[in-house]
């Protein structure tokens, strides 16, 4: 009876135990912040750090339950955290302010620099006349989808190069035949991000000799590139939770820049489709050229330089013929940021 009576209180016990323990991961469930997150383009190499940062539980660590889903450019990415129910994203901050000018309703702000240098590109083959020097893109015809950001700048790197397009053609077409057009000679150049149209052309075959890239950066536009952009709402509702969601991005290039090949393969896991010496090669193309800039290596990543991105307004401004330039403080805050020396990159 004893023996019976002490069986019975020793699985009353762990009955007990386990029912607290249940309560308990509930709570600890209940207690994450959920974020719908958009990438603005595939699970590339240039996404890898986002990777890193679910693969390593970053973003559990600071109280948040995250999704990332892919999207098809930085305006599907705008109207999502603007309007269907994504607190954050990372999407190009000239489309945003674009955005900003044309509705300035728009409920999303800029809170972290990931491109301190713009992908934006325009990228043409030799064999089609293209060289290094702008004055061959007279005359010639162009890749040129509408919802793409680097085509969005061309109306201002044009006018701080004063290019004369009226004998240029630019064709409206997908992402997904961008890159063939040209590879097939349908069209002298493309406008992309460098990490995006050099690595397809590549891949597809063309001779790397015979690829002409034209960095925007390097003729003259200050723009700034991507940036991580969060609902007004969120970062109002919710302001801890931007600040631990920027922490665990920072995280998860810093682990990126130090392991690439690591990094990639939590890319893999999400694209079925991607090669890894290709991703790899994005990855780092994008880290090189767009995220780790002489500024960067200095104050950090994330912030900007008030004087450069004023410029990058004005060049805006001026190029797209706006009514009223606009403010720097409706499109970026560095209010969220960790301090700089959390936001180092070394690799």
């Amino acid at each position: 009876m004893l023996r019976t009576k002490a069986a019975s209180l020793s699985r009353g016990i762990a009955g007990l135990v386990a029912g607290v323990a249940a309560l308990l991961a509930v709570s600890a469930a209940q207690a994450q912040t959920q974020v719908r997150f958009s990438l603005d383009w595939r699970w590339e190499g240039p996404a890898a750090p986002f990777a890193v940062a679910l693969e390593k539980g970053y973003f559990k660590a600071e109280g948040l339950d995250v999704t990332i889903e892919q999207a098809a450019g930085s305006r599907e990415v705008l109207a999502r955290v603007g309007m269907e129910g994504f607190e954050a994203g990372i999407a190009d901050i000239n489309t945003l302010a674009r955005l900003l000018h044309d509705k300035p309703e728009t409920s999303v702000i800029a809170a972290m620099m990931i491109h301190d240098r713009p992908a934006f590109a325009i990228v043409g083959r030799k064999s089609r006349g293209i060289s290094s020097d702008l004055s061959s893109l007279k005359a010639k015809v162009f890749g040129a989808p509408q919802a793409d950001a680097a085509y969005g700048m061309w109306p201002v790197f044009r006018m701080v190069n004063s290019i004369d397009d009226s004998g240029m053609k630019f064709e409206n077409v997908g992402f997904p035949v961008r890159e063939p057009m040209l590879a097939q000679g349908e069209v002298d150049a493309v406008f992309g991000f460098a990490t995006t149209s050099y690595v397809n052309l590549k891949s597809r075959g063309v001779p790397v000799e015979d690829i002409v890239t034209l960095l925007m950066s390097d003729h003259g536009l200050e723009a700034y590139g991507n940036a991580i952009v969060v609902s007004k709402k969120f970062a109002q509702q919710e302001p801890e939770a931007v600040k631990g969601l920027l922490r665990a991005i920072v995280r998860g290039f810093q682990d990126a820049a130090k392991d690439p090949a690591g990094a990639v393969d939590a890319v893999l896991k999400r694209n079925d489709l991607a090669k890894k010496d290709v991703e790899l090669e994005r990855l780092r193309m994008a880290l090189d050229q767009n995220v780790l800039t002489p500024w960067v290596k200095e104050n950090g990543m994330g912030g900007i330089d008030n004087e450069r991105f004023a410029k990058a307004l004005d060049q805006m401004a001026a190029g797209l013929e706006y009514k009223t330039k606009p403010r720097l403080e409706d499109i970026f805050t560095d209010a969220f940021l960790p301090p700089a020396d959390q936001r180092k990159i070394e690799r």
